[in-house]
């Protein structure tokens, strides 16, 4: 059966297609042609779309995507928990979610997580096949074994580390961080143990067999992102954009979908230069970026520091943001860090599609900017990115204000009744204001 890009290149509209067209308000030719050219990937496989997905697209001629990462440990590991955390990912908008279980019954948990995700879902099979063995055990059988047994489960995208090569591992001699990819670091111990070439690297094309049958979408994994903003744009990491380039072009050729992932962190003042050069080398695929983080001084605060360098990434080309919650480098983030994570991911990404003047993309501002100066507290509150928050905030003002009461007053806390800009404004605006007329 073809592929999305099969379909596409071909010059037929696609139901996936005409339906991402639909939920984002653009021309179905346009999603077409951005697909047929490797620009914009919908990643749905064919059996996920038999059961309860929602195809999304993720390119930039469309809004900015934000994905979770969700998945447990062998310290900590529950299918109840990572429904919970799913749960909440989702309510805060977000528009994928990735399964990163290392403990547990992870067939199980895919399995239960899967059921219950409308939006595409992603997983880094390496995991599961470094589970209960040692690198002397892993071979080309057991890694397209588990790869194809994810597929049929429904993965819609695989993180696919194949653009770490063994003449790479050398340029990390004067690194800070080193490898901080668990798969990266994994395939590396492969490697130096086997003393082979990258085993990703040298079966991709029955990788790109596997996910043509199913149409997984490939996401290349970066696993050799630096870790550590001293370690940004380094030879190592560009050494391996490169091969991501070639891998890229290699997938296309044979039907696959394909992103490509990015560091990571990395200072401000670089994140320009990095997203144009995986534009350059890696033929315009999407590009799937893990913040970047800015800094690596604020642990406990790291939503933050990705959340600025994730506006920079996706005004600059990023098509997809991978979420950090507070709890990044310091543990596995519960649900109430899920979905802070998703919350400032969406901002960042929101930010951004303003900023490069995305139709449509400052209608909501606008609208939730009228209901401010209108005092319309229900579509204020109703409109923001969290209206739990906002919400929760609001009445505890009006509760401080009536005496107890939850009812929304004409001003707030912040200045009071006599100084309330606001809504001396409004009532400044209403003597000039002619009658019969309205604001849009």
């Amino acid at each position: 059966m073809a592929t999305q890009l099969d379909i596409a290149r071909g010059g037929t509209v696609s139901d996936e297609v005409r339906f991402v067209a639909n939920a984002e308000n653009v021309d179905a030719e346009i999603i077409r042609d951005e697909l047929a050219a490797g620009r914009l990937v919908i990643a749905a496989n064919k059996l996920h779309l038999k059961t309860n997905l929602a195809p999304a697209g993720i390119g930039r001629v469309l809004s900015t995507k934000v994905n979770a990462n969700i998945g447990t440990s062998n310290v900590r590991s529950s299918v109840e928990g990572e429904l919970e955390k799913m749960q909440a990912a989702l309510d805060a908008g977000a528009d994928a979610i990735m399964d990163l279980s290392t403990g547990g019954n992870l067939d199980e948990i895919r399995k239960q997580l899967l059921s219950q995700c409308p939006v595409p879902f992603g997983t880094v099979p390496i995991y599961q096949i470094i589970e209960d063995r040692g690198v002397e055990d892993i071979d080309s059988g057991i890694i397209l074994k588990i790869i194809e047994k994810q597929a049929r489960q429904g993965v819609d995208f695989f993180t696919i580390h194949a653009g770490v090569l063994k003449e790479h591992l050398p340029l990390l001699e004067n690194r800070v961080a080193g490898i901080v990819s668990r798969g990266g670091a994994l395939l590396a111990k492969w490697m130096l143990y086997h003393n082979k070439q990258n085993p990703l690297y040298e079966m991709f094309d029955d990788l790109c067999d596997i996910l043509a049958e199913y149409d997984v979408c490939f996401s290349l994994g970066d696993g050799l992102r630096p870790g550590a903003i001293a370690d940004a744009t380094d030879e190592a990491q560009i050494a391996e954009l490169r091969t991501l380039g070639e891998l890229t072009q290699r997938a296309q050729e044979r039907g696959c979908q394909v992103m490509v992932e990015g560091p990571g962190h990395v200072p401000f003042d670089q994140i320009q230069h990095n997203m144009e050069i995986q534009q350059e080398i890696c033929h315009g695929a999407p590009f799937y970026v893990l913040g970047p983080l800015v800094t690596d001084i604020a642990p406990g605060y790291d939503h933050i520091t990705s959340a600025i360098g994730g506006t920079a990434a996706a005004f600059y080309g990023a098509s997809f943001l991978c979420y950090v919650t507070p709890r990044e480098h310091l543990g596995l983030p519960n649900a109430d860090d899920v979905r802070v994570g998703v919350i400032a991911a969406k901002i960042a990404g929101h930010a951004a599609d303003v900023a490069r003047g995305l139709k449509g993309a400052a209608e909501r501002d606008r609208k939730l900017s009228i209901a401010r100066t209108d005092l319309n507290w229900k579509t204020h509150l109703g409109e923001s990115l969290d209206p739990q928050t906002a919400e929760r905030m609001h009445d505890e003002v009006c509760r401080e204000i009536n005496a107890g009461e939850s009812s929304s007053a004409d001003y707030c806390s912040m200045c009071g009744k006599a100084w309330c800009s606001v809504r001396i404004n409004k009532e400044i605006r209403e003597a000039f204001k002619p009658q019969g007329t309205a604001r849009t």
